[in-house]
């Protein structure tokens, strides 16, 4: 059973992930994926350096954790992201079949309550707000030093 306290933990270990996205000049979200207690997969945002739109935290994380579980059912595993989903990786979320979904900051915008509160797998548990300050603090950070750029 997850607590509250390893949602915390296991929080700051997906921040760190963003804070490697942020480094690599990505849009700062990072995601880990948890089973029994254990990460099994880390990735963080990717698209820039791939060309690729479909890189996202989640969609790395899921492929790494599928790789290591030899399977592509996550239905035994926890996905922690720094930023809520986007639809295209609560989709992908559903066909992994991932357990328990946990997210920092919300994305009025993109995230996928707002397109398709409905997108994640029935049996699908999620769970958001978990250190969503420090979550947003880094993606406002990373978008008002683009601003000042310009």
């Amino acid at each position: 059973m997850v607590t509250e306290r390893s949602h915390d933990f296991y929080m700051k270990e997906a921040l760190k992930e963003a804070q490697k996205a942020l480094e690599m000049d990505e849009v700062p979200v990072g995601a880990i994926v948890v089973c029994d207690d254990q990460i099994i997969a880390r990735a963080h945002n990717f698209t820039e350096k791939l060309n690729d739109v479909t890189a996202h935290a989640e969609m790395l994380a899921f492929t790494s954790a599928s790789d290591y579980l030899g399977g592509k059912f996550l239905n035994e595993c926890t996905l922690y992201v720094t930023l809520e989903p986007c639809l295209m990786c609560a989709g992908a979320s559903y066909w992994t079949r991932i357990g328990t979904l946990v997210f920092g900051a919300s994305d009025p915008k993109r995230g996928f309550r707002s397109k398709a509160s409905n997108a994640l797998h029935p049996k699908s548990k999620c769970v958001d707000g978990i250190l969503d300050e420090e979550c947003a603090q880094i993606l406002k950070d990373f978008f008002g030093s683009k601003r000042e750029l310009k």
